[in-house]
């Protein structure tokens, strides 16, 4: 094993790195714990790390003084607990001089190992190393890390592109617009209705419709079979596909587990009602659904009103259920919900005591700031945009926030000075 391992270190300090496309996430890097990168299948994570190599190497930290080992290689499926200290044997063999200073240690997929844990902790109490470690959802959910690495681990999710890192990837924009003349928003609404259909998974962004749909339905594929099916032992493979579908067909929209288990009784779909409670635990638990409650007080209002479901990325929507101009504005809600999410902010959903809905009340971990924000596909659909403005404008009061939001596909206005009408093109990239 020792040897493999040699050839493996030998391998990443002669091979070049990637050309990337920079995140806006970065590390928290404290000393003492372990950064780990979380989040759904292909979104990035491998890349996240390369990106945090390079810049290592860019202030001026040598190559040789990283060690990057991937646990999926097929090289290492012989590896187990006992060649742990096989790798500080080989590396430090190696390099005997970065003893005296630090070194940085990126490991994925890790959690391939069983008790790869006790190997991490002893590595941050004992050696000057900073540890990073990727993984997929099926073998690294936050909760498990949580408990595994007891409180020695910092977590950061990695989600598809957003708009932002969109626009770089295709070389629209390297840096974020300041001003929006004719020019400029003309691009930007021609790339947020190729993001809309496209998404934001990276390994799709170039493909033609066809091969983009294959590979993202391939992605749910992977998910259900390697996150759910293999990892809980499911065996009613039917009833979870119709809950993804009838989730997906849905989403943005409250879900009821006890309504979709009435549905399927009356199809003769046989599961129980417990089992669909898990599986929609674990496929939020896999990053493909977030589930968003209704904001009250009230453990028992929370109990009784279902939550809102949204799905990671509207890529994954497109090629998974058949669009019609219903589903534009839950395309654009989803839209809302993901930027919020990537910028650090817990959302709820408002019922007001007139009856009306607000669909997100957000409100940032951080600086605990508050808003009140509305998707409505156009302003031209004046039922719809009413029913919109007054249930924003009951919420302001009864929640006593000054200033709301309406974010449409392409329509911009103030009104009464205290709701801004932001088209998502702009939204996107200035509401940060």
């Amino acid at each position: 094993m020792k040897q493999i391992i040699s050839q493996l270190i030998d391998d990443f300090h002669e091979r070049a790195l990637p050309d990337l496309v920079q995140r806006n996430k970065k590390f928290a890097e404290i000393k003492g714990k372990a950064d780990v990168v979380i989040g759904m299948r292909r979104v990035g994570k491998t890349w996240f790390c390369y990106q945090k190599i390079k810049e290592l190497i860019a202030v001026g930290i040598k190559k040789e003084e990283i060690l990057y080992l991937n646990f999926e290689d097929d090289r290492l499926l012989e590896f187990g607990v006992d060649h742990f200290q096989a790798i500080l044997d080989v590396y430090f063999g190696k390099y005997p001089e970065h003893r005296k200073g630090q070194c940085y240690f990126f490991f994925d997929e890790i959690q391939r190992i069983d008790q790869w844990e006790m190997f991490i902790r002893r590595l941050l109490d004992t050696e000057n190393i900073e540890v990073f470690i990727t993984g997929s959802s099926s073998k690294l959910l936050g909760t498990e890390i949580a408990t595994n690495l007891r409180g020695r681990s910092l977590l950061i999710e990695i989600f598809p592109f957003s708009f932002e890192e969109y626009l770089k990837f295709h070389g629209l924009f390297n840096d974020r617009p300041k001003t929006f003349g004719a020019n400029t928003a003309a691009i930007l609404r021609k790339a947020i209705k190729n993001y809309l259909d496209v998404g934001g998974f990276p390994e799709v962004q170039k493909l033609d419709s066809n091969l983009r749909v294959e590979v993202l339905q391939g992605y749910i594929d992977s998910v259900l079979l390697k996150d759910i099916i293999e990892r809980h032992q499911v065996s009613n493979i039917l009833a979870l596909k119709y809950l993804v579908r009838h989730v997906m067909n849905s989403s943005g929209g409250q879900f009821s587990v006890n309504k979709f288990f009435n549905t399927m009784k009356s199809m003769s779909i046989k599961c129980t009602k417990n089992s669909f409670y898990e599986y929609l635990d674990h496929l939020t638990d896999a990053f493909l659904f977030y589930k968003v409650p209704i904001h009250s007080r009230s453990e028992k209002s929370r109990l009784l009103n279902p939550p809102k479901i949204y799905t990671i990325d509207t890529g994954l929507l497109n090629a998974m259920t058949f669009r019609n101009s219903y589903n534009y504005g839950h395309l654009l809600e989803s839209m809302v919900f993901m930027h919020l999410r990537r910028e650090g902010y817990d959302t709820e959903y408002v019922h007001t005591k007139s009856g009306h809905e607000v669909d997100f009340y957000a409100r940032h971990r951080i600086k605990d700031e508050i808003q009140l924000i509305q998707a409505c596909w156009e302003m031209s659909d004046k039922k719809t945009f009413e029913r919109e403005l007054q249930g924003l404008k009951s919420a302001m009061v009864e929640l006593s926030i000054p200033t709301g939001t309406i974010v449409t596909w392409d329509d911009e206005t103030f009104i009464d000075d205290k709701i801004q009408v932001v088209p998502i093109w702009k939204w996107l990239i200035t509401s940060n």
